[in-house]
């Protein structure tokens, strides 16, 4: 109805306007022809103009969905270029439809469901590298394996078809030109097709026997940090749209808002290690921090009277608890694995609280940290480690991934272990005798829950 009133009232004011234009005839005399405008229809919008009206987050997540169908090659930068309206093309008349270059609401709709898919079939998450704090996009399910050690880290497929490193180098007064050209030649064989040397990063890729490579890198000050992708060949239909996406997620050097922390929990739940028999808890700093109230499960309120913000130790206490049986600490410094004991949140115990171990693999980054693989659940941060002998090693901790990214992205967690000298330094800073003879680590352990706003 309101559609054929509009036409009504269009006809008419159209009817109304030629009849204003057109002189009355006079008996007798001849009428004057019919003076008439002519009427231009609009211009149509070109595609690169429907894009450039779009916001610049919709020109990401586009060219991003483009990416991950294999319709679009290009750098994600949320730019408007011809290259992008080509790929819009090339992917309406796979879908069937006309190549107009710019998506109507089902084309577009259909496309980030089908890129959705594609991200979730290789397992996408951005993620924290642990020893540099580079920032990359990993496809989780194509190389479930990680090995890190103090040069960086590694993640392979189960067969060695897809790999990902990130190395990390110091180098004097380095430029993008004279690392461009140092790995070119290593490893020898390489053979280039493609290189883009920019002053604040490199890109390479070609040939590298029967594997096809990707590498990107940048440095800032001595630090060089490169990644370096390596694929087999029969595979380049799954891992070229990832390599794409790797390029454009790859943060080498992360700063600004985006590199923080993520926002605190309401409720949060640690673990803790009972230390000396008049109440002293050693625990995760980050767990503790900010909290309204710090409760011990069993024993009430406990203070937090110190903290290392370089280790992310906090110093807690509890008053008049008794039945303590603190740890001993007492210990060297685990080589290749540990025992990680600690009580779970209760999301993941059905509301109970029961004490649990957990083996991980031990990988050293400084002289006091080690990564820790794999992470331990939610609610261990601040458990005992304990090495093959049966003694203190060192302290848990989770560090929550910096995450930067889509919607669809997973936050992962990292680990590492604080050594059992640095856990002894920060008692006896801040005073504390460490009392416990028990190597019961499970009777030494207790649930910190930190409570905020």
């Amino acid at each position: 109805m309101r559609s054929m009133l509009a036409a009504t009232l269009m006809f008419a004011a159209a009817t109304g306007a030629s009849a204003q234009m057109t002189a009355p005839e006079v008996p007798g005399t001849k009428p004057k022809p019919v003076q008439t405008m002519p009427i231009r229809p609009p211009a149509l919008q070109t595609p690169s103009a429907t894009a450039d009206a779009m916001a610049q987050a919709e020109r990401l997540s586009l060219q991003s969905d483009l990416a991950w169908v294999g319709q679009y090659n290009g750098a994600i930068t949320g730019d408007v270029s011809t290259r992008m309206v080509e790929a819009i093309k090339e992917y309406q008349k796979l879908q069937g439809g006309k190549p107009t270059g710019a998506l109507n609401p089902q084309e577009r709709a259909v496309l980030a469901e089908t890129a959705r898919r594609k991200q979730e079939g290789v397992g996408w998450k951005i993620v924290t590298e642990m020893t540099s704090g580079a920032r990359l996009g990993i496809p989780g399910k194509l190389v479930p394996q990680q090995a890190t050690d103090a040069n960086g880290s590694k993640w392979t497929s189960p067969t060695g078809t897809v790999q990902i490193q990130l190395n990390r180098r110091k180098e004097a007064n380095p430029t993008t030109a004279k690392l461009a050209e140092t790995e070119k030649k290593e490893p020898a064989g390489r053979k280039v097709d493609y290189t883009v040397v920019k002053p604040d990063f490199f890109v390479l890729s070609g040939l590298q026997g029967l594997k096809k490579f990707y590498v990107r890198g940048t440095f800032k000050g001595d630090e060089v940090r490169i990644m370096t992708i390596l694929y087999d060949q029969a595979t380049e239909n799954t891992v070229e749209p990832v390599v794409i996406a790797m390029s454009s997620a790859f943060n080498a050097f992360p700063m600004g808002p985006q590199a923080g922390p993520p926002p605190r929990k309401t409720v949060e739940y640690g673990t803790g290690i009972v230390v000396s028999d008049d109440g002293a808890i050693v625990t995760d700093r980050l767990v503790t921090d900010s909290c309204l109230a710090i409760t011990i499960a069993g024993y009430g309120s406990a203070d937090r009277l110190a903290e290392d913000k370089e280790h992310d130790l906090a110093l807690l206490h509890i008053y008049g608890a008794r039945g303590l049986k603190p740890l001993s600490l007492t210990g060297g410094a685990a080589k290749t694995g540990v025992d990680v004991i600690g009580i779970a949140d209760p999301q993941s115990q059905g509301g109970a609280a029961g004490v649990s171990s957990l083996k991980g693999a031990l990988a050293p980054v400084t002289a006091s940290d080690s990564a820790l693989s794999p992470p331990p659940a939610v609610g261990f941060s601040g458990s005992p480690a304990i090495d093959g002998d049966g003694k203190f090693a060192g302290v848990a901790l989770l560090k929550p991934a910096m995450v930067a990214g889509p919607p669809t992205s997973v936050p992962a967690s990292q680990a590492v272990m604080v050594s059992a000298e640095t856990v002894r330094d920060f008692l006896k800073a801040n005073a504390v005798t460490a009392t416990g003879t028990s190597t019961d680590a499970k009777a030494a352990v207790v649930r910190v829950i930190c409570v905020r706003k």
